[in-house]
């Protein structure tokens, strides 16, 4: 029943890959998104498989650790233990049967051991740049319509990542597009006067702490108060929570992507997320929202 009113608002949204679980309140809510304009938004986003793809040519593309972790670096005996630290702690996260608190202290644990692993490889700064260029790593198609369209209409961008900051800014820097607009919290390295990586900065952030208990610095989102229109952006269950540091909220709408098939997921997602993308490895349709919140024809 939506259908007619997104053909003249965001056609986008009759894409394949849109499941929405309530076309009638996404509506509600994208025109109330549209009323405020783009004075009233902010983007809070997840990096790592939301803004960066998940698949490419049928390949994985590689998350900022995984660019660490595969690069030359990394000794292979290294390489071999986050391996199995993955195949050890991602089924554990993965667990549809295990609560977010049973999950947290695994999550803390898996981190330590990967950030240690890493510590001891005395990572040097001036090569990240460079690991970064041969990764194979991608940013999501449309993203330059997306980073470059937030710039120009003054749209904060707060990027949420329990990925590796260094690793996701370079990959910004190279794509052309960490503008002035954008604001990471992730984790980040720690180098001494050499150059030479020697633990990570502040509090772990992971999969489930996503939320306001890992911001050191709320002033963020204080100074922020008068924009309480919130798109969120991210690709796990533990990204519903980006938003619970912004002081006042009038509207949120959530979009999610769903990168892999796995038994269940679908429907968790589509229950947890206002919209859902399948297998979607673009940023088609958040950028046809964006463009009619913002007011762009």
């Amino acid at each position: 029943q939506g259908g007619n009113s997104f053909r003249r608002t965001v056609p986008e949204l009759l894409n394949e890959s849109v499941h929405m679980k309530n076309p009638e309140h996404v509506k509600e809510i994208i025109a109330s998104l549209h009323r405020g304009g783009k004075e009233k938004l902010q983007v809070i986003s997840d990096f790592d498989m939301t803004l960066s793809q998940s698949h490419f040519n049928g390949r994985r593309c590689p998350t900022s650790y995984n660019i660490i972790d595969n690069s030359h670096l990394v000794s292979d005996a290294c390489r071999q233990q986050l391996h199995e630290l993955f195949n050890t702690y991602y089924p554990l996260e993965k667990d549809p049967k295990r609560t977010v608190e049973e999950k947290y202290p695994l999550m803390i644990e898996w981190w330590t051991k990967a950030h240690d692993l890493l510590i001891q490889q005395r990572i040097p700064k001036q090569q990240i740049a460079r690991v970064v260029k041969e990764s194979g790593a991608m940013l999501r198609d449309g993203h330059d319509v997306f980073f470059n369209g937030l710039y120009s209409d003054k749209v904060p961008l707060f990027i949420f990542s329990a990925g590796i900051g260094d690793v996701l800014e370079e990959i910004l820097l190279q794509a052309g597009v960490f503008h002035p607009n954008v604001t990471v919290v992730s984790n980040y390295m720690d180098f001494d006067e050499k150059g030479l990586l020697t633990g990570f900065k502040g509090e772990i952030i992971h999969t489930f702490n996503k939320n306001s208990s890992v911001l050191a610095d709320t002033k963020y989102f204080q100074q922020l108060s008068d924009r309480t229109n919130i798109l969120l952006l991210g690709d796990t269950l533990g990204d519903l929570s980006m938003a619970d540091g912004v002081t006042m909220m009038d509207n949120i709408l959530k979009i999610g992507f769903l990168n892999d098939k796995v038994e269940g997921h679908l429907e968790a997602y589509v229950e947890a997320y206002d919209i859902l993308l399948e297998d979607d490895e673009t940023l088609e349709v958040v950028n046809g929202i964006l463009r009619f919140v913002n007011g762009r024809t």
